[in-house]
């Protein structure tokens, strides 16, 4: 699966574009920024984004050459990223670090996806956010992108559980149009996930 990855983002162009995910756009644009994190960013067009609106961002991906392209994109943009080359399994995600995770199309095996989610959830500050946009089973008879495989598809069901200590602001399943590059691009049966982080859950 590495090597996949590599090949997608070693190959000219960006795979989803440069532009931030719309989802990810129009929940941030008005938020005060602080610190935020992207899980699996790929080539960074979401990361980039919020530095641009003044976060200070952090992400990864398991992919050098996601990571270069990345650094690519943040210097055209003049701003910086603090991009690690790891896995879900080794990225020191910490606790109560950030003030925003937002995790776009990041679809894993069931129990890599729960280790990750738990992780994030642990790794939010009391009141900071966690925002998820990915593809439904639903997608699975559609040709605008995503996994091939409906274990690694989403339902609102099976993902509630994971985010069952954060508070549930929006969850639901949408039709959405994606204009994200030449993998992402069409109708799309997409999961919204909004959870916030509870300000009594821990250290500030």
């Amino acid at each position: 699966m590495q090597q996949f990855w590599e090949e997608r983002y070693g190959a000219a162009g960006y795979a989803y574009g440069k532009a931030p995910n719309v989802f990810l756009q129009s929940e941030i644009d008005n938020r005060k920024p602080g610190r935020a994190l992207f899980p699996a960013e790929g080539e960074g067009r979401n990361a980039v984004y919020a530095a641009r609106l003044g976060w200070e961002v952090e992400a990864f991906d398991y992919s050098s050459a996601a990571r270069r392209k990345a650094l690519d994109l943040a210097k055209s943009n003049n701003v910086s990223l603090h991009y690690q080359v790891a896995s879900v399994e080794t990225f020191p995600f910490g606790q109560h670090q950030y003030d925003l995770i937002a995790l776009c199309f990041v679809h894993l095996p069931p129990l890599l996806r729960q280790q990750l989610h738990a992780a994030c959830a642990e790794a939010l500050r009391p009141g900071g956010v966690l925002l998820l946009e990915g593809f439904h089973k639903r997608q699975l008879s559609l040709e605008s992108g995503g996994p091939k495989n409906e274990a690694l598809l989403f339902s609102l069901e099976e993902l509630k559980p994971d985010f069952k200590g954060l508070s549930l602001d929006f969850a639901a399943q949408q039709r959405v149009i994606l204009r994200e590059g030449p993998y992402h691009n069409g109708p799309a049966e997409t999961v919204r996930i909004i959870a916030t982080k509870n300000t009594n859950d821990g250290k500030p």
